[in-house]
């Protein structure tokens, strides 16, 4: 069997695997926001323990963009089948890269700011809510990006039922 051959046989299943690999992208970024965060915060909660609970709500903020990624990856690999065929699975790459993409750069974006939200606690602790906003305002293109996979998943989808 010839290369040719094969990728018309089996690409589907390559390009729609490559989807779900580009969807969890945004779980790398993720990892590091959450790296971030994480590192600003050890640097306070020793000195004042009681802010440890403040400290993880601007934590867990950059570790959205990675179960964003993650529903669009399990959308693709319950579509993936033996028999997909290889523009299907072409969608389906296309599918997981504005999540994947999205998602992992604002995630790391996410996490600086959210460091700097730690250090406003650290500061003045009355004024932790802005630096949380400021975190979130960075998650509105994580959620953007999320919304156009999903629409390209349930819109487009629908030419290869």
């Amino acid at each position: 069997m010839n290369f040719a051959t094969w990728i018309v046989d089996n690409g589907g299943v390559v390009f729609g695997a490559l989807g779900i690999v580009s969807a969890m992208l945004a779980g790398i970024g993720s990892a590091k926001g959450l790296s971030i965060v994480g590192q600003s915060a050890s640097g306070l909660v020793p000195e004042e323990p009681q802010k440890f609970g403040k400290t993880l709500i601007l934590q867990l903020l950059p570790g959205t963009q990675g179960l964003y990624g993650f529903v669009i990856a399990l959308l693709i690999l319950f579509k993936l089948t033996g028999d997909i065929g290889l523009s299907e699975g072409m969608y389906l790459a296309a599918v997981g890269m504005p999540i994947g993409f999205v998602g992992w750069g604002s995630a790391i974006a996410q996490g600086k700011v959210a460091a700097s939200g730690v250090g406003i606690l650290a500061k003045n602790e009355s004024q932790t809510t802005k630096g949380i906003i400021y975190s979130v305002m960075v998650e509105t293109y994580a959620l953007l990006a999320f919304v156009i996979s999903l629409l390209l998943f349930f819109k487009f989808g629908a030419f290869f039922a």
